[in-house]
């Protein structure tokens, strides 16, 4: 199931009265693929949005549409519901003081249900969220601007900035970013993916937090081996050259240590030694090491 469904199935399910299918079937309605006096066309690839569909339509009119089925481009089925009846369309048009050719909010018929339950029958009929794993992005389709404009104006009323882009001849109504969408998802009643998808956010921030630390680490132990050759090169060479006795017993300390173990850190070092230096204290002598060691090379010898 995908999340858009999971979004759909608890929204359904929280419209449970008179008022609340009032509302989200107007939300239906206008978001719709055609609203005329003619003909009204309401079609969804999601079987729960045109079984709510068929629904609250009975419900408010008293009257259950049937759907029939097409396949749509890409495979999936596409359940439509086509009303021409001209009484029941006159019906529909007089409850929600429609007009013809022009759709628009009436502030009276939304506030009826609430704007939350209207707007999610405006995601029943044309809204889609991507997964969160994969992109933080919502949207609604809407097939005509000036009631694009108007759905934003209203996500603006709960905080939400939505965009708008025109995509195959339709407005689309976008919103990116994980707390907008929580906020809009919370607003049509689907605390519960709220909740989901605020998960998902805080286990890529534990994860991305981690492949920092990993990849810090990862860089962090090259470097030390790297040092640690190089102090093993140069100790080695100072050996060959002019053997360990030459160096001053401080010097001799830290250069046998080293090539004793090549993983231990210059911590580690230094609290071996007796007395105990710290760690800076070693790294100074390892410069001193390395300062003879390049005299040599310098020299020859």
């Amino acid at each position: 199931m995908s999340f858009s469904d999971e979004v759909r199935n608890e929204i359904c399910a929280n419209i449970n009265d008179k008022d609340k299918k009032f509302a989200c079937l107007y939300g239906m309605l206008l978001f719709s693929r055609t609203l005329t006096k003619e003909r009204i066309c309401f079609q969804s690839k999601s079987s729960k949005a045109a079984d709510t569909f068929a629904e609250l339509f009975s419900a408010v009119f008293k009257y259950s549409p049937e759907y029939r089925l097409s396949e749509a481009k890409n495979g999936r089925t596409m359940y439509i519901f086509d009303i021409t009846d001209k009484k029941l369309i006159s019906d529909v048009f007089s409850k929600y003081r429609l007009e013809d050719g022009e759709r628009h909010m009436n502030p009276e018929i939304v506030s009826i249900g609430s704007l939350g339950v209207f707007t999610a029958g405006v995601f029943l009929a044309s809204g889609s969220v991507n997964d969160p794993e994969k992109e933080y992005h919502l949207e609604f389709c809407s097939p005509e601007e000036k009631i694009a404009e108007e759905l934003i104006s209203l996500l603006g009323e709960i905080g939400v900035n939505a965009g708008i882009t025109v995509r195959r001849g339709q407005y689309i109504v976008y919103i990116k970013g994980s707390e907008s969408i929580e906020d809009t998802l919370t607003f049509i009643n689907a605390q519960q993916c709220t909740l989901e998808l605020m998960n998902v956010k805080i286990y890529k921030d534990v994860r991305n937090k981690a492949n920092r630390i990993t990849n810090c680490d990862n860089a962090n132990i090259n470097k030390v081996v790297k040092a640690s050759m190089k102090q093993v090169e140069d100790i080695k060479l100072i050996a060959e050259k002019r053997g360990l006795d030459s160096l001053t017993d401080e010097l001799r300390q830290v250069a046998e240590i080293r090539l004793e173990s090549i993983g231990l850190s210059l911590q580690d070092i230094g609290e071996s030694l007796e007395p105990p230096i710290s760690r800076s204290g070693v790294n100074h002598r390892f410069k001193k090491l390395a300062k003879i060691a390049d005299e040599i090379r310098n020299s020859g010898g």
